[in-house]
């Protein structure tokens, strides 16, 4: 399978932010950024494959700005790096003042997307070509990301084997509504 330049993966998403996007601060929700990001992140893995694609992980989502009312969010996205089966996708949201034409970076975020057969099991995709300064870079330190995901996957799998499980069925409606356990 040949590899693909970074460039051909590159997909973009532009809305305005309207009242019913915005919290009471009337600024973007950060869920309503992260299902844009989502969003465009399935479309660059989708048009690097050529197949369905999953979201595996958020890996990280870093809010750097508010989005206003008003103003447009931007999503830039595109494949930085790729497994067998996985890809890792760079999302960078640009947010702009309509009225002044300011823009300033409003989030960045890396996630990782799996190619999908029609049973829904991982198959194999080409790698990535990385061509601009961005992509290089972004190509170069994907390795150390790919390890700190897989580290972090384990800490989640510890995690959810120390959680405490409580049968719903035994409690009654308050502990049920607010985690209430008299003792």
């Amino acid at each position: 399978m040949n590899a693909k330049p970074s460039k051909l993966s590159r997909c973009v998403k532009a809305n305005v932010v309207l009242p019913p996007d915005t919290q009471h601060h009337y600024t973007l929700f950060g869920g309503r950024l992260m299902q844009l990001i989502d969003e465009v992140a399935v479309l660059s893995a989708t048009r690097h494959a050529r197949r369905p694609c999953v979201t595996a992980s958020t890996d990280s989502v870093d809010f750097l700005s508010p989005v206003r009312v008003g103003d447009s969010i931007c999503l830039v996205a595109y494949v930085t790096w790729t497994s067998r089966t996985s890809m890792e996708v760079f999302i960078r949201s640009t947010a702009e003042d309509l009225m002044t034409g300011e823009r300033r970076i409003a989030a960045v975020s890396f996630q990782t997307l799996v190619a999908v057969d029609d049973m829904g099991k991982p198959m194999p995709i080409p790698g990535v070509i990385p061509e601009t300064e961005e992509e290089k870079y972004l190509f170069k330190t994907a390795p150390e990301r790919a390890i700190a995901r897989k580290t972090h996957r384990e800490q989640t799998k510890d995690l959810i084997e120390n959680l405490t499980h409580i049968n719903t069925n035994h409690l009654d409606v308050n502990e049920q509504l607010y985690g209430v356990v008299n003792g």
